[in-house]
């Protein structure tokens, strides 16, 4: 199965390849780390061949914020190894390096044999640790052939995947056999990942890594936007992040109604995808807002319009002046995206009612009343809700922190059965 695997892996790439060549040459996407992509091994990975490795791969910039305390804690729990990082996406890719520096952190190769042949031979690890559930099934073919041991952590199983899994349950047993240690979030991702094929011995429930997030160092431009926001008497504010296409229109409709009764309230718009960045702000602009981008915006009052976050990586710090926050990738079916980003500063957080892959995170939160679910209709009312009724804003956002306090710990049992696993593959 592994050669048609490789064989239909690489048509589906020749037949898509212009849509890959267009969005390189329209928004510069994917041609940062090609070499690395396609097994050109860095030389700041091949200059510490001398030093046992953990290679621990994080998908985008969600994977990367989940998973830096288990590789912290890797790092102080084996001094003599060096962890090393890889990422997909351009921009888990900068948030690495900036978390990890550049020279532990790389592009994660394309699944096939001579791309992933050379970094297994620069690299020979000793522990491969998979954040969520990616599972190429030639890399996890190579790197078990290689002696490495295989973990895959924070394991979530969303609706749509568990669909697709099924359709190769005839072959993805045999993939997922090669995985020494499954963590998942929840007794349902488990039970997920054992219908498709996992042996159960080898799963472990261990919680999710991503309520054990800390805030975030805050940017220079936190401390500018406070200010600016306190001399101007800019308020309410609405912090709207990772939106995605179709969702903005939305939220600047609902805004322009938060306009009509204060005319000082201000919104921080920051879109998912930074190709999107100038489409954004052309829409900003259309619709007869006043418009700041982050990347100009050099202190001006804020007070009546909208704040494009225009950067990465900042979002997660910004949260922290939203009187009301909305988390995006929801109001369109795409699954939503983090609210525990917000809920960390005890910020009421709204989102769409499209949350299916934080679908356990949503239901926790919303159980405790924890969160505020609309449709796009509900949309403005809520929002002048929650801005002009102060008492249930303070509550929606102390119970927000709450949950999310209630359900730390998965780190540390993490960094545990890794230990453990290392140990085995010691004795």
């Amino acid at each position: 199965m592994y050669p048609l695997y490789s064989a239909l892996l690489g048509l589906f790439l020749l037949v898509t390849l212009p849509y890959w060549l267009l969005q390189m040459m329209r928004h510069g996407k994917y041609r940062a780390g090609l070499r690395q992509r396609l097994g050109g091994v860095p030389s700041s990975l091949a200059a510490h061949q001398e030093k046992r490795t953990i290679w621990v791969h994080a998908v985008s910039v969600g994977e990367v914020v989940a998973s830096s305390a288990v590789v912290e804690a890797l790092q102080r729990e084996f001094p003599s190894h060096r962890v090393v990082v890889s990422t997909t996406t351009d921009t888990g890719q900068k948030l690495a390096a900036h978390r990890f520096g550049e020279e532990n952190v790389f592009h994660f190769p394309l699944d096939f044999a001579f791309a992933i042949r050379p970094y297994l031979a620069a690299l020979c690890p000793e522990l491969v640790v998979v954040a969520e559930t990616e599972f190429w099934p030639n890399f996890l073919r190579l790197a078990k052939r290689s002696g490495a041991r295989i973990a895959v952590i924070n394991c979530r199983i969303s609706d749509r995947s568990l669909a697709g899994y099924k359709r190769f349950r005839f072959w993805l047993p045999k993939v997922l056999d090669n995985v020494d240690l499954f963590l998942a979030q929840t007794d349902e991702d488990r039970r997920r990942l054992i219908e498709i094929g996992a042996p159960e011995s080898r799963i472990s429930v261990s919680g999710n890594l991503k309520f054990d997030v800390a805030p975030p160092t805050a940017p220079p431009i936190v401390a500018s936007l406070s200010q600016s926001l306190s001399q101007s008497g800019a308020e309410p504010v609405l912090v709207c992040g990772s939106t995605l296409e179709d969702e903005e229109g939305s939220l600047l409709s609902a805004f322009s109604n938060i306009l009509a009764n204060h005319p000082k309230a201000m919104m921080i718009l920051a879109p998912r995808h930074p190709e999107r960045f100038a489409e954004v702000a052309e829409l900003v602009e259309k619709l007869g807002f006043r418009l700041w981008r982050r990347s100009l915006w050099s202190g001006e009052s804020l007070a009546g319009g909208v704040f494009l976050v225009d950067s990465i990586g900042e979002l997660a710090a910004l949260y922290s002046l939203a009187t009301v926050a909305f988390v995006g990738g929801s109001l369109v079916p795409r699954g939503g995206h983090n609210i525990l980003e917000p809920a960390l500063y005890g910020v009421p957080v709204v989102i769409g009612n499209h949350y299916e892959n934080f679908r356990d995170i949503v239901n926790y939160f919303r159980e405790r009343n924890a969160v505020r679910v609309v449709g796009v209709a509900e949309l403005p009312l809520v929002f002048m809700e929650l801005i002009e009724n102060r008492e249930w804003q303070e509550t929606l956002g102390r119970n927000a922190l709450a949950a999310l306090e209630s359900q730390r710990g998965a780190t540390a049992k993490t960094v545990d059965a890794l230990v453990q696993l290392m140990d085995k593959g010691s004795a």
